[in-house]
Protein backbone atom coordinates (compact mmCIF):
# COMPACT_ATOMS: atom_id res chain seq x y z
CA UNK A 1 0.00 0.00 0.00
CA UNK A 2 2.46 2.43 0.66
CA UNK A 3 4.16 2.18 -2.78
CA UNK A 4 0.82 2.90 -3.97
CA UNK A 5 0.60 5.87 -2.07
CA UNK A 6 4.24 7.19 -2.65
CA UNK A 7 4.06 6.30 -6.43
CA UNK A 8 0.65 8.69 -6.63
CA UNK A 9 2.93 11.64 -4.91
CA UNK A 10 6.13 10.88 -7.32
CA UNK A 11 6.87 13.28 -10.48
CA UNK A 12 6.05 11.96 -14.08
CA UNK A 13 9.14 11.32 -16.23
CA UNK A 14 9.57 11.92 -19.73
CA UNK A 15 8.72 8.74 -21.77
CA UNK A 16 11.95 7.38 -23.93
CA UNK A 17 11.55 7.67 -27.18
CA UNK A 18 10.03 5.09 -29.65
CA UNK A 19 12.90 2.14 -30.04
CA UNK A 20 14.65 2.81 -26.94
CA UNK A 21 14.18 -0.22 -24.75
CA UNK A 22 14.80 1.47 -20.75
CA UNK A 23 15.78 -1.02 -18.22
CA UNK A 24 17.90 -1.14 -14.46
CA UNK A 25 20.69 -4.06 -14.06
CA UNK A 26 22.50 -4.98 -11.16
CA UNK A 27 24.10 -1.60 -10.66
CA UNK A 28 21.87 0.46 -8.17
CA UNK A 29 23.47 3.78 -7.85
CA UNK A 30 22.62 7.66 -7.14
CA UNK A 31 24.70 8.91 -9.84
CA UNK A 32 26.59 7.47 -13.02
CA UNK A 33 30.74 7.47 -13.80
CA UNK A 34 31.38 7.34 -17.09
CA UNK A 35 33.16 4.06 -17.24
CA UNK A 36 32.75 1.05 -20.44
CA UNK A 37 36.49 -1.02 -19.66
CA UNK A 38 35.11 -4.55 -20.08
CA UNK A 39 38.39 -5.08 -18.52
CA UNK A 40 37.84 -4.18 -14.73
CA UNK A 41 35.35 -5.33 -12.54
CA UNK A 42 31.96 -3.00 -12.08
CA UNK A 43 31.96 -1.13 -15.53
CA UNK A 44 28.74 0.45 -16.53
CA UNK A 45 26.05 -1.94 -18.43
CA UNK A 46 26.40 -3.75 -20.44
CA UNK A 47 30.18 -3.09 -21.50
CA UNK A 48 31.45 -6.72 -21.16
CA UNK A 49 28.28 -8.41 -22.69
CA UNK A 50 26.38 -5.42 -25.12
CA UNK A 51 29.03 -3.44 -26.14
CA UNK A 52 32.12 -5.90 -25.74
CA UNK A 53 31.56 -9.59 -26.48
CA UNK A 54 33.17 -12.92 -25.86
CA UNK A 55 34.13 -15.84 -27.74
CA UNK A 56 30.81 -17.76 -26.74
CA UNK A 57 27.98 -17.91 -24.46
CA UNK A 58 27.01 -20.80 -22.05
CA UNK A 59 23.17 -20.42 -21.74
CA UNK A 60 23.12 -21.15 -18.08
CA UNK A 61 19.12 -22.25 -19.18
CA UNK A 62 18.91 -24.64 -21.30
CA UNK A 63 23.10 -25.72 -20.11
CA UNK A 64 24.29 -25.15 -23.81
CA UNK A 65 27.06 -23.55 -25.47
CA UNK A 66 26.16 -20.35 -27.79
CA UNK A 67 29.01 -19.51 -30.94
CA UNK A 68 29.60 -15.76 -30.54
CA UNK A 69 32.89 -14.58 -31.90
CA UNK A 70 34.14 -17.52 -32.27
CA UNK A 71 32.08 -20.01 -34.35
CA UNK A 72 34.12 -23.39 -32.89
CA UNK A 73 36.67 -24.77 -30.66
CA UNK A 74 38.70 -27.76 -30.10
CA UNK A 75 40.89 -29.49 -27.17
CA UNK A 76 44.33 -30.87 -28.66
CA UNK A 77 47.10 -32.27 -27.12
CA UNK A 78 45.57 -34.37 -24.64
CA UNK A 79 43.72 -30.80 -23.33
CA UNK A 80 47.10 -29.30 -23.11
CA UNK A 81 45.21 -27.20 -25.71
CA UNK A 82 42.33 -25.42 -26.79
CA UNK A 83 41.91 -23.57 -30.13
CA UNK A 84 39.49 -21.22 -31.11
CA UNK A 85 38.17 -20.58 -34.69
CA UNK A 86 37.15 -16.52 -35.02
CA UNK A 87 33.92 -15.53 -36.82
CA UNK A 88 34.81 -13.83 -40.53
CA UNK A 89 33.17 -10.65 -41.20
CA UNK A 90 32.92 -9.09 -37.87
CA UNK A 91 33.96 -6.19 -37.58
CA UNK A 92 34.40 -3.20 -35.01
CA UNK A 93 32.14 -0.45 -34.24
CA UNK A 94 35.37 2.01 -36.29
CA UNK A 95 34.80 -0.15 -39.51
CA UNK A 96 38.58 -2.41 -38.63
CA UNK A 97 38.18 -5.79 -38.62
CA UNK A 98 37.98 -8.22 -35.81
CA UNK A 99 40.59 -10.82 -36.33
CA UNK A 100 42.71 -13.45 -34.12
CA UNK A 101 45.27 -10.64 -33.29
CA UNK A 102 42.54 -8.97 -31.31
CA UNK A 103 41.75 -12.04 -29.44
CA UNK A 104 45.26 -12.67 -28.53
CA UNK A 105 46.10 -9.64 -27.54
CA UNK A 106 42.86 -9.41 -25.18
CA UNK A 107 44.84 -11.78 -23.58
CA UNK A 108 48.06 -10.17 -23.28
CA UNK A 109 46.80 -7.85 -21.84
CA UNK A 110 45.29 -9.50 -18.81
CA UNK A 111 49.13 -11.34 -19.06
CA UNK A 112 50.99 -7.83 -18.61
CA UNK A 113 48.29 -6.04 -16.01
CA UNK A 114 47.25 -8.69 -13.94
CA UNK A 115 44.82 -6.84 -12.03
CA UNK A 116 43.04 -7.02 -15.29
CA UNK A 117 42.94 -11.09 -15.12
CA UNK A 118 39.66 -11.14 -13.27
CA UNK A 119 39.11 -15.30 -13.24
CA UNK A 120 43.21 -15.66 -13.31
CA UNK A 121 43.70 -17.32 -16.31
CA UNK A 122 47.31 -16.77 -16.36
CA UNK A 123 47.18 -19.24 -13.63
CA UNK A 124 46.76 -22.27 -16.37
CA UNK A 125 47.55 -20.52 -19.46
CA UNK A 126 51.33 -20.64 -20.90
CA UNK A 127 50.76 -19.15 -24.26
CA UNK A 128 48.16 -16.84 -26.55
CA UNK A 129 48.88 -17.30 -30.28
CA UNK A 130 47.12 -16.05 -33.44
CA UNK A 131 47.43 -18.93 -36.41
CA UNK A 132 46.55 -16.53 -39.21
CA UNK A 133 43.56 -14.46 -39.14
CA UNK A 134 41.13 -16.90 -38.16
CA UNK A 135 42.21 -19.19 -35.13
CA UNK A 136 43.50 -18.67 -31.66
CA UNK A 137 45.73 -21.20 -30.14
CA UNK A 138 45.95 -20.84 -26.33
CA UNK A 139 48.23 -23.36 -24.35
CA UNK A 140 47.88 -24.18 -20.85
CA UNK A 141 50.64 -25.07 -18.36
CA UNK A 142 48.99 -27.73 -17.02
CA UNK A 143 45.28 -29.40 -18.64
CA UNK A 144 42.50 -27.40 -17.21
CA UNK A 145 39.37 -28.31 -18.65
CA UNK A 146 37.14 -26.22 -16.32
CA UNK A 147 38.79 -23.02 -17.48
CA UNK A 148 36.88 -23.16 -20.60
CA UNK A 149 33.92 -20.82 -19.61
CA UNK A 150 36.60 -18.01 -18.44
CA UNK A 151 38.45 -17.88 -21.52
CA UNK A 152 35.18 -18.40 -23.80
CA UNK A 153 33.79 -15.60 -22.08
CA UNK A 154 36.11 -13.00 -21.77
CA UNK A 155 35.53 -9.99 -23.77
CA UNK A 156 37.16 -9.25 -26.80
CA UNK A 157 38.88 -5.40 -27.24
CA UNK A 158 40.22 -3.98 -30.11
CA UNK A 159 43.78 -4.36 -30.63
CA UNK A 160 44.22 -1.04 -32.90
CA UNK A 161 42.39 0.84 -30.39
CA UNK A 162 44.33 -0.52 -27.26
CA UNK A 163 47.74 -0.85 -27.87
CA UNK A 164 48.17 2.68 -27.39
CA UNK A 165 46.51 2.97 -24.08
CA UNK A 166 48.67 4.12 -21.54
CA UNK A 167 47.23 2.40 -18.26
CA UNK A 168 44.65 -0.05 -19.31
CA UNK A 169 43.64 -0.91 -15.25
CA UNK A 170 42.55 3.20 -15.08
CA UNK A 171 41.75 3.75 -18.51
CA UNK A 172 37.91 4.50 -18.22
CA UNK A 173 36.82 3.75 -22.22
CA UNK A 174 34.30 6.81 -22.34
CA UNK A 175 33.46 6.09 -26.21
CA UNK A 176 34.30 2.58 -27.02
CA UNK A 177 34.99 0.47 -29.98
CA UNK A 178 33.48 -2.86 -30.04
CA UNK A 179 31.70 -5.69 -31.71
CA UNK A 180 28.63 -5.74 -29.63
CA UNK A 181 24.94 -4.73 -30.78
CA UNK A 182 25.23 -1.34 -28.22
CA UNK A 183 28.19 0.99 -28.70
CA UNK A 184 27.54 4.57 -29.48
CA UNK A 185 27.12 6.31 -26.19
CA UNK A 186 24.93 9.09 -27.75
CA UNK A 187 24.31 10.79 -24.11
CA UNK A 188 25.78 10.55 -20.95
CA UNK A 189 24.60 12.30 -17.63
CA UNK A 190 24.76 12.07 -13.76
CA UNK A 191 21.53 10.45 -13.97
CA UNK A 192 21.15 8.45 -17.09
CA UNK A 193 22.53 7.07 -20.13
CA UNK A 194 21.94 6.16 -23.20
CA UNK A 195 23.90 3.44 -25.75
CA UNK A 196 22.46 3.34 -29.28
CA UNK A 197 23.02 0.41 -31.51
CA UNK A 198 25.90 -0.17 -33.51
CA UNK A 199 24.86 0.14 -37.35
CA UNK A 200 27.59 -2.19 -38.52
CA UNK A 201 26.68 -4.86 -36.11
CA UNK A 202 27.53 -8.65 -37.27
CA UNK A 203 23.95 -9.82 -37.10
CA UNK A 204 22.26 -8.84 -39.92
CA UNK A 205 18.75 -7.01 -39.11
CA UNK A 206 19.86 -7.17 -35.11
CA UNK A 207 19.14 -5.43 -32.62
CA UNK A 208 16.16 -4.42 -33.56
CA UNK A 209 16.26 -2.04 -30.52
CA UNK A 210 17.25 1.50 -31.69
CA UNK A 211 18.86 2.07 -28.11
CA UNK A 212 19.20 0.81 -24.58
CA UNK A 213 18.40 3.77 -21.92
CA UNK A 214 19.77 3.24 -18.05
CA UNK A 215 18.51 5.79 -15.70
CA UNK A 216 20.56 6.08 -12.24
CA UNK A 217 18.33 4.49 -8.98
CA UNK A 218 20.11 4.95 -5.75
CA UNK A 219 17.97 1.45 -4.14
CA UNK A 220 15.28 -1.10 -4.78
CA UNK A 221 12.68 1.52 -4.01
CA UNK A 222 13.23 4.16 -6.51
CA UNK A 223 13.59 1.32 -8.98
CA UNK A 224 10.46 -0.22 -7.66
CA UNK A 225 8.51 2.67 -8.36
CA UNK A 226 9.40 3.19 -11.65
CA UNK A 227 9.22 -0.44 -12.94
CA UNK A 228 5.14 -0.29 -11.31
CA UNK A 229 4.63 2.79 -12.99
CA UNK A 230 5.56 1.62 -16.17
CA UNK A 231 8.76 3.57 -16.73
CA UNK A 232 10.79 0.26 -16.79
CA UNK A 233 10.67 -2.06 -20.09
CA UNK A 234 12.93 -4.43 -18.41
CA UNK A 235 14.53 -4.64 -14.88
CA UNK A 236 16.03 -7.13 -12.14
CA UNK A 237 14.67 -6.01 -9.04
CA UNK A 238 13.55 -7.74 -5.66
CA UNK A 239 9.70 -6.88 -5.90
CA UNK A 240 7.47 -7.26 -2.17
CA UNK A 241 4.16 -8.39 -3.37
CA UNK A 242 4.85 -8.38 -6.88
CA UNK A 243 1.49 -9.85 -7.98
CA UNK A 244 -0.12 -7.45 -6.43
CA UNK A 245 1.84 -4.39 -6.79
CA UNK A 246 2.91 -5.15 -10.77
CA UNK A 247 1.29 -7.37 -11.92
CA UNK A 248 -2.54 -6.71 -11.39
CA UNK A 249 -1.67 -2.48 -12.40
CA UNK A 250 -0.89 -4.01 -16.57
CA UNK A 251 -1.87 -6.98 -18.62
CA UNK A 252 1.64 -6.07 -20.30
CA UNK A 253 3.61 -6.92 -16.80
CA UNK A 254 5.24 -9.73 -16.67
CA UNK A 255 7.54 -11.46 -14.64
CA UNK A 256 10.09 -14.70 -14.08
CA UNK A 257 12.03 -16.06 -10.71
CA UNK A 258 13.50 -19.08 -10.74
CA UNK A 259 16.14 -19.89 -8.42
CA UNK A 260 18.90 -19.95 -10.49
CA UNK A 261 20.60 -17.13 -10.04
CA UNK A 262 24.08 -16.55 -7.76
CA UNK A 263 23.86 -17.99 -4.04
CA UNK A 264 23.59 -15.49 -1.21
CA UNK A 265 26.35 -15.82 1.42
CA UNK A 266 27.49 -14.70 4.50
CA UNK A 267 31.18 -14.10 4.14
CA UNK A 268 32.91 -14.80 7.51
CA UNK A 269 36.77 -13.47 6.93
CA UNK A 270 38.82 -16.22 7.66
CA UNK A 271 41.97 -14.03 8.15
CA UNK A 272 39.90 -12.59 11.14
CA UNK A 273 39.53 -14.37 14.27
CA UNK A 274 37.65 -16.80 15.14
CA UNK A 275 36.41 -17.18 11.61
CA UNK A 276 39.11 -19.37 10.99
CA UNK A 277 37.60 -22.06 12.86
CA UNK A 278 35.22 -24.01 11.06
CA UNK A 279 33.03 -24.40 14.33
CA UNK A 280 32.84 -20.98 14.72
CA UNK A 281 31.52 -20.62 10.81
CA UNK A 282 29.02 -23.44 11.79
CA UNK A 283 27.70 -21.83 14.87
CA UNK A 284 27.25 -18.77 13.86
CA UNK A 285 25.28 -20.46 10.69
CA UNK A 286 23.23 -22.36 13.16
CA UNK A 287 22.13 -18.89 14.62
CA UNK A 288 19.97 -18.13 11.34
CA UNK A 289 16.35 -18.47 10.82
CA UNK A 290 16.42 -18.91 7.36
CA UNK A 291 12.80 -19.74 7.47
CA UNK A 292 11.83 -16.26 8.47
CA UNK A 293 14.69 -14.24 6.37
CA UNK A 294 13.01 -16.02 2.90
CA UNK A 295 9.71 -15.12 4.49
CA UNK A 296 10.44 -11.43 5.45
CA UNK A 297 13.12 -10.61 3.18
CA UNK A 298 12.75 -12.43 0.03
CA UNK A 299 9.04 -12.64 0.49
CA UNK A 300 8.85 -16.58 -0.15
CA UNK A 301 10.24 -16.52 -4.07
CA UNK A 302 13.43 -18.50 -2.71
CA UNK A 303 13.87 -21.36 -0.36
CA UNK A 304 16.82 -21.62 2.76
CA UNK A 305 20.03 -22.50 1.37
CA UNK A 306 21.26 -26.44 1.96
CA UNK A 307 24.50 -26.98 3.56
CA UNK A 308 26.08 -27.88 -0.42
CA UNK A 309 25.14 -23.74 -1.25
CA UNK A 310 24.14 -25.09 -5.11
CA UNK A 311 21.65 -22.91 -6.41
CA UNK A 312 18.84 -24.92 -8.73
CA UNK A 313 21.25 -24.03 -11.59
CA UNK A 314 23.51 -27.56 -10.08
CA UNK A 315 20.26 -29.59 -9.52
CA UNK A 316 21.31 -32.40 -11.49
CA UNK A 317 25.08 -32.32 -10.11
CA UNK A 318 23.56 -31.89 -6.35
CA UNK A 319 24.25 -34.80 -4.27
CA UNK A 320 21.59 -36.27 -1.55
CA UNK A 321 24.28 -37.55 0.63
CA UNK A 322 26.02 -34.24 0.97
CA UNK A 323 23.02 -32.47 1.89
CA UNK A 324 21.97 -34.64 4.73
CA UNK A 325 24.94 -34.23 6.40
CA UNK A 326 24.91 -30.51 6.34
CA UNK A 327 23.30 -30.29 9.98
CA UNK A 328 24.78 -26.63 10.14
CA UNK A 329 22.13 -24.79 8.09
CA UNK A 330 19.36 -25.72 10.28
CA UNK A 331 18.15 -23.13 12.99
CA UNK A 332 19.49 -24.92 16.57
CA UNK A 333 20.22 -22.01 18.59
CA UNK A 334 21.20 -24.72 21.57
CA UNK A 335 23.80 -26.48 19.01
CA UNK A 336 25.04 -22.87 17.74
CA UNK A 337 25.97 -22.27 21.67
CA UNK A 338 27.08 -25.98 21.62
CA UNK A 339 29.60 -25.37 19.49
CA UNK A 340 30.92 -21.81 20.55
CA UNK A 341 31.70 -23.50 24.33
CA UNK A 342 33.92 -25.79 22.55
CA UNK A 343 35.47 -23.59 20.52
CA UNK A 344 36.41 -21.78 23.80
CA UNK A 345 34.33 -18.32 23.35
CA UNK A 346 33.09 -18.36 26.58
CA UNK A 347 29.69 -16.16 27.41
CA UNK A 348 30.68 -13.47 30.42
CA UNK A 349 28.33 -12.82 33.25
CA UNK A 350 26.90 -10.41 31.17
CA UNK A 351 25.83 -12.92 28.62
CA UNK A 352 28.01 -12.18 26.02
CA UNK A 353 30.45 -14.32 24.08
CA UNK A 354 34.24 -13.03 24.63
CA UNK A 355 37.20 -14.15 22.31
CA UNK A 356 40.67 -14.78 22.98
CA UNK A 357 41.39 -11.37 24.02
CA UNK A 358 38.78 -11.36 26.49
CA UNK A 359 36.57 -8.68 25.31
CA UNK A 360 32.76 -9.59 23.79
CA UNK A 361 32.52 -10.39 20.40
CA UNK A 362 31.30 -7.56 18.15
CA UNK A 363 31.14 -7.64 14.48
CA UNK A 364 29.43 -5.75 11.91
CA UNK A 365 27.98 -7.29 8.88
CA UNK A 366 28.58 -4.88 5.53
CA UNK A 367 25.80 -4.60 3.21
CA UNK A 368 24.97 -2.71 0.30
CA UNK A 369 22.83 0.30 1.37
CA UNK A 370 19.73 0.09 -1.10
CA UNK A 371 19.75 -3.33 -1.81
CA UNK A 372 16.62 -3.87 0.81
CA UNK A 373 16.24 -7.61 0.67
CA UNK A 374 19.48 -8.01 1.82
CA UNK A 375 19.24 -5.51 4.17
CA UNK A 376 16.54 -7.07 6.15
CA UNK A 377 18.32 -10.56 5.57
CA UNK A 378 21.32 -9.16 7.33
CA UNK A 379 19.26 -7.85 10.31
CA UNK A 380 17.74 -11.55 10.60
CA UNK A 381 21.33 -12.29 10.76
CA UNK A 382 22.24 -9.60 13.63
CA UNK A 383 19.21 -10.30 15.38
CA UNK A 384 20.04 -14.86 15.58
CA UNK A 385 23.80 -13.75 16.45
CA UNK A 386 22.27 -11.72 19.57
CA UNK A 387 20.98 -15.03 20.79
CA UNK A 388 24.04 -16.64 21.03
CA UNK A 389 25.29 -13.70 23.06
CA UNK A 390 26.89 -12.14 19.74
CA UNK A 391 26.54 -8.73 18.98
CA UNK A 392 26.46 -7.65 15.62
CA UNK A 393 25.51 -4.19 13.62
CA UNK A 394 24.42 -4.03 10.32
CA UNK A 395 26.64 -1.74 8.50
CA UNK A 396 25.14 -0.05 5.12
CA UNK A 397 27.45 1.04 2.15
CA UNK A 398 27.07 2.08 -1.09
CA UNK A 399 28.14 -0.29 -3.71
CA UNK A 400 31.13 0.71 -5.21
CA UNK A 401 32.52 0.83 -1.32
CA UNK A 402 30.78 -2.32 -0.17
CA UNK A 403 32.19 -4.29 -3.56
CA UNK A 404 36.14 -2.90 -2.76
CA UNK A 405 36.11 -3.94 0.69
CA UNK A 406 34.79 -7.28 -0.27
CA UNK A 407 37.68 -7.74 -3.10
CA UNK A 408 40.09 -6.52 -0.35
CA UNK A 409 39.36 -8.16 2.72
CA UNK A 410 38.22 -5.58 4.17
CA UNK A 411 35.28 -6.84 6.26
CA UNK A 412 34.50 -8.95 9.16
CA UNK A 413 31.18 -10.36 8.27
CA UNK A 414 29.47 -9.73 4.32
CA UNK A 415 26.43 -10.88 2.87
CA UNK A 416 27.22 -11.08 -0.89
CA UNK A 417 27.20 -13.31 -4.33
CA UNK A 418 28.67 -16.42 -5.66
CA UNK A 419 30.64 -16.76 -8.88
CA UNK A 420 28.52 -19.53 -10.89
CA UNK A 421 30.21 -21.73 -13.83
CA UNK A 422 28.47 -24.26 -16.23
CA UNK A 423 29.57 -27.18 -13.02
CA UNK A 424 29.95 -26.89 -9.67
CA UNK A 425 33.77 -27.04 -10.03
CA UNK A 426 33.61 -23.43 -10.23
CA UNK A 427 31.74 -22.17 -8.23
CA UNK A 428 33.92 -24.16 -5.09
CA UNK A 429 37.12 -23.21 -6.59
CA UNK A 430 35.99 -19.44 -6.03
CA UNK A 431 35.08 -20.23 -2.46
CA UNK A 432 37.71 -22.84 -1.51
CA UNK A 433 40.28 -23.28 -3.56
CA UNK A 434 43.59 -22.24 -2.74
CA UNK A 435 44.89 -20.66 -6.41
CA UNK A 436 42.03 -18.27 -5.65
CA UNK A 437 43.39 -17.07 -2.73
CA UNK A 438 44.77 -13.74 -2.79
CA UNK A 439 46.74 -11.71 0.16
CA UNK A 440 44.55 -8.93 1.65
CA UNK A 441 44.56 -5.93 0.67
CA UNK A 442 44.49 -6.93 -2.89
CA UNK A 443 41.68 -7.20 -5.19
CA UNK A 444 40.34 -10.59 -5.76
CA UNK A 445 37.94 -11.56 -8.14
CA UNK A 446 36.41 -14.36 -5.82
CA UNK A 447 36.87 -16.41 -2.68
CA UNK A 448 36.97 -12.36 -0.36
CA UNK A 449 37.10 -14.69 2.47
CA UNK A 450 40.33 -16.38 2.11
CA UNK A 451 39.76 -19.95 2.53
CA UNK A 452 41.89 -23.10 0.75
CA UNK A 453 40.73 -26.46 1.66
CA UNK A 454 43.56 -28.86 1.72
CA UNK A 455 41.31 -31.61 1.04
CA UNK A 456 39.95 -30.22 -1.85
CA UNK A 457 43.30 -29.92 -3.77
CA UNK A 458 43.63 -32.91 -5.04
CA UNK A 459 40.05 -33.12 -6.44
CA UNK A 460 40.64 -30.00 -7.99
CA UNK A 461 43.64 -31.12 -9.82
CA UNK A 462 41.71 -33.97 -11.20
CA UNK A 463 38.89 -32.42 -12.23
CA UNK A 464 41.09 -30.05 -14.31
CA UNK A 465 41.91 -33.01 -15.95
CA UNK A 466 39.47 -35.34 -16.64
CA UNK A 467 37.03 -35.23 -19.65
CA UNK A 468 34.85 -38.61 -18.11
CA UNK A 469 31.21 -36.76 -17.33
CA UNK A 470 30.76 -39.99 -14.83
CA UNK A 471 34.45 -39.40 -13.41
CA UNK A 472 33.28 -35.43 -12.94
CA UNK A 473 30.15 -36.20 -11.49
CA UNK A 474 31.68 -38.68 -8.54
CA UNK A 475 34.37 -35.78 -8.29
CA UNK A 476 31.72 -33.03 -7.79
CA UNK A 477 30.20 -34.78 -5.49
CA UNK A 478 33.30 -34.63 -3.51
CA UNK A 479 33.47 -31.30 -3.63
CA UNK A 480 30.38 -30.83 -2.30
CA UNK A 481 30.62 -33.37 0.77
CA UNK A 482 34.29 -31.28 1.68
CA UNK A 483 32.33 -28.28 1.39
CA UNK A 484 29.92 -29.43 4.11
CA UNK A 485 32.52 -31.09 6.29
CA UNK A 486 34.35 -27.33 6.35
CA UNK A 487 31.56 -24.54 5.72
CA UNK A 488 34.00 -22.07 4.07
CA UNK A 489 31.49 -19.82 4.02
CA UNK A 490 27.95 -19.92 5.28
CA UNK A 491 25.07 -20.31 2.10
CA UNK A 492 21.81 -18.25 3.03
CA UNK A 493 19.93 -18.85 0.46
CA UNK A 494 19.84 -19.47 -3.76
CA UNK A 495 19.12 -15.91 -5.67
CA UNK A 496 16.44 -15.62 -7.77
CA UNK A 497 17.35 -14.62 -11.21
CA UNK A 498 15.07 -11.67 -10.71
CA UNK A 499 13.72 -10.57 -14.11
CA UNK A 500 10.36 -8.64 -14.73
CA UNK A 501 9.34 -7.00 -17.84
CA UNK A 502 6.70 -5.05 -19.72
CA UNK A 503 5.34 -5.97 -23.49
CA UNK A 504 3.47 -2.50 -24.31
CA UNK A 505 6.88 -1.31 -26.05
CA UNK A 506 8.69 -4.84 -26.41
CA UNK A 507 8.31 -7.98 -27.29
CA UNK A 508 10.08 -11.50 -27.60
CA UNK A 509 11.18 -11.61 -23.74
CA UNK A 510 12.28 -15.21 -22.31
CA UNK A 511 9.92 -16.87 -19.27
CA UNK A 512 8.42 -19.79 -17.28
CA UNK A 513 6.53 -20.64 -20.68
CA UNK A 514 9.20 -19.46 -23.03
CA UNK A 515 12.48 -20.44 -20.97
CA UNK A 516 14.80 -20.01 -24.42
CA UNK A 517 17.00 -18.01 -21.73
CA UNK A 518 18.07 -16.42 -18.64
CA UNK A 519 15.55 -13.36 -18.44
CA UNK A 520 17.26 -11.27 -16.09
CA UNK A 521 19.65 -8.28 -16.79
CA UNK A 522 21.74 -8.87 -14.51
CA UNK A 523 22.98 -12.60 -16.21
CA UNK A 524 26.17 -12.20 -17.60
CA UNK A 525 27.04 -13.37 -20.57
CA UNK A 526 23.37 -14.62 -21.31
CA UNK A 527 21.97 -11.12 -21.47
CA UNK A 528 23.52 -10.89 -25.13
CA UNK A 529 21.10 -13.50 -25.90
CA UNK A 530 18.37 -11.56 -25.11
CA UNK A 531 19.65 -8.25 -26.41
CA UNK A 532 19.66 -9.25 -29.95
CA UNK A 533 16.42 -10.92 -29.93
CA UNK A 534 14.00 -8.23 -28.33
CA UNK A 535 11.87 -6.14 -30.58
CA UNK A 536 9.61 -3.16 -30.77
CA UNK A 537 6.19 -3.82 -30.50
CA UNK A 538 4.42 -2.48 -33.73
CA UNK A 539 0.67 -1.38 -33.80
CA UNK A 540 -1.96 -2.25 -36.31
CA UNK A 541 -1.58 1.17 -38.16
CA UNK A 542 2.07 0.83 -38.29
CA UNK A 543 3.01 2.96 -35.44
CA UNK A 544 4.48 2.20 -31.80
CA UNK A 545 3.07 2.11 -28.46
Amino acid sequence: MLVVLALGCRPERAKAPAGVLTLTAVEQQATWLRNFNPLMPGPRFPSQSGIYEPLAIYNSVTGEWVPWLATAWEWRDDANTLAFTIRQNVRFSDGQPLTAEDVAFTFELLRRYPALDQKAVWKFLDSVKAEGPGEVVLRFKRPFVPGFMALAHQPIVPKHVWKDVENPVTFTDPNPIATGPFTQVRLFQNQVYELGRNPDYWQPGKPAIDALRLPAFPGNDQANLALIDGELDWAANYVPAIDRVYVSRDANHHYWFPPMGTTVMLYANTTRAPFADANVRKALSMSIDRALMVDVAMSHYTVPADATALSALYERWRDPTAVKEGDWVRFDVAGANALLDAARLPRGPDGLRRGGDGKPLTFTIAVVNGWSDWVRAAQVIARGMKKIGITASVHLLDQGTWFQQLQRGDFELAVGWSIEGAAPYEFYRWLMSADTVLPVGTAAPGNWHRYASAAAAPVFTELEHTVDPAREKELEAQLQHLFVAEAPVIPLFPNPAWGEFNTTRFKGFPDAQHPWAALSPNKLPDVLLVLTALEPVTLPDGGAP
